[in-house]
C-alpha cells in the first residue's frame, strides 16, 4: 500500500462571486487557508458572529436537486460544486467563506471554482491526508437508483455513472468511467454543467425558484437539445453527475481510494454512501466529532 500523500491547502485567500441559482441572492465565496486536519469548513460571514458549518453527511438537508448542510440552524446550500472543485484538486484544508446562504451557480460548472483555487495555487502541510480504503462492497439504493463503492483495483478513486433518461431523446443514455485526479478532473470534469428538463425548469420558475437563471447559465433541454446553448462535451451530462458525485463524497472529509459506479443516482443516495464509507471505516460523523472539530 503506498504512503497517503501529504494534506494541502491554498497558498492565498481567494473569491468567486455570483447568484444562487435557488435564492437568486448575490453571493461572494472566498477560500482561505486552513490549518493541517482541520479539513473543510465553511463560514457564514454575513451573520454576526460569523458561523462555522462543518463538512458532513451527517448534516446534510433532504432538500430536492443540491446538496446543502445545516449546523444549529444555519445553512450553507448547494456546496457541491464548491466541494468537488476542492476534492478534485486534493485540497483538503480550507476555510470557505460565504456572504449569503447559497453558493454562486457560475455556469452549472465547477470551473469558475477550479480556475480561483488555481490561481490561489496550494501548499504541502506535512501531516498525510486521511484516507477511506473499503474491505467489502458498499450499495445504496434500489434496482432503479443506486451507487455503490468497492474496494479500489488501482488504488485511486474511480468513478462510472450510467446515466439513463430514454424517455428523454436529447439527452438519453449516457455512460462513462473516470480514474478521478487533478489533471482528469480539470479537464474532463471540472467544466461540465447542471442540466434540466425543460419542463423542470418551468416548473421551478412557477415556483418561484431561479428567476435569474437563464439558459447561460447551466444546460436546459429541450426535445431538440440544450435551449441557447452547446454542450461542451457529447456526454457532458453523465460527466457532470461524476462531478457530484466527487463533491457528494467529499462530505467525508477524506480521500476516498474506490471504485464508485452508480446508475440514475442523486444527492440523497451520494450522501448515504459517503456516510456509510465513514462507518466501515469507522469514522465518526455525528455531533460529537463535529463539535470537537469546530471547537479546535
Amino acid at each position: 500500500m503506498s504512503v497517503p500523500r501529504c494534506q494541502r491547502t491554498v497558498r492565498k485567500p481567494v473569491a468567486v462571486e455570483g447568484f444562487g441559482y435557488f435564492s437568486g441572492r448575490d453571493v461572494r465565496v472566498e477560500f482561505r487557508p486552513a490549518a493541517a486536519s482541520s479539513g473543510v469548513t465553511f463560514i457564514r460571514g454575513d451573520l454576526s458572529p460569523a458561523v462555522r458549518v462543518p463538512v458532513s453527511p451527517a448534516l446534510r438537508l433532504d432538500v430536492p436537486r443540491r446538496t446543502s448542510l445545516e449546523w444549529r440552524g444555519v445553512r450553507v446550500e448547494m456546496v457541491e460544486h464548491v466541494l468537488a472543485a476542492l476534492a478534485g484538486l486534493q485540497i483538503d484544508n480550507c476555510d470557505v467563506w460565504v456572504s449569503a446562504p447559497e453558493m454562486p451557480g457560475c455556469d452549472g460548472s465547477a470551473l469558475a471554482f477550479v480556475e480561483a483555487l488555481d490561481a490561489a495555487g496550494v501548499v504541502d502541510q506535512g501531516a498525510r491526508v486521511r484516507q477511506i480504503r473499503l474491505k467489502r462492497r458498499i450499495r445504496v439504493g434500489d434496482e432503479r437508483n443506486w451507487i455503490e463503492a468497492s474496494p479500489s483495483r488501482d488504488g485511486v478513486l474511480s468513478v462510472a455513472f450510467d446515466l439513463d433518461f430514454s424517455d428523454q431523446a436529447a439527452i438519453g443514455r449516457q455512460m462513462i468511467r473516470l480514474n478521478v485526479d487533478p489533471a482528469t478532473f480539470r479537464a474532463e470534469l471540472a467544466p461540465c454543467r447542471t442540466f434540466l428538463e425543460e419542463e423542470a425548469a418551468r416548473a421551478m420558475v412557477a415556483q418561484g425558484l431561479g428567476r435569474r437563471v437563464t439558459t447561460q447559465n447551466l444546460l436546459i433541454f429541450g426535445p431538440d437539445g440544450p435551449i441557447e446553448n452547446t454542450l461542451r462535451f457529447d456526454d457532458e451530462c453523465v460527466r457532470h453527475k461524476v462531478l457530484d458525485v466527487v463533491g457528494d463524497l467529499a462530505l467525508t472529509g477524506c480521500e476516498v481510494l474506490a471504485d464508485v459506479a452508480a446508475f440514475r443516482s442523486g444527492h440523497r443516495l451520494h450522501a448515504e454512501l459517503a456516510k456509510r464509507l465513514m462507518e466501515q471505516a469507522g469514522i465518526t460523523g455525528g455531533d460529537v466529532t463535529l463539535e470537537r472539530r469546530l471547537s479546535a
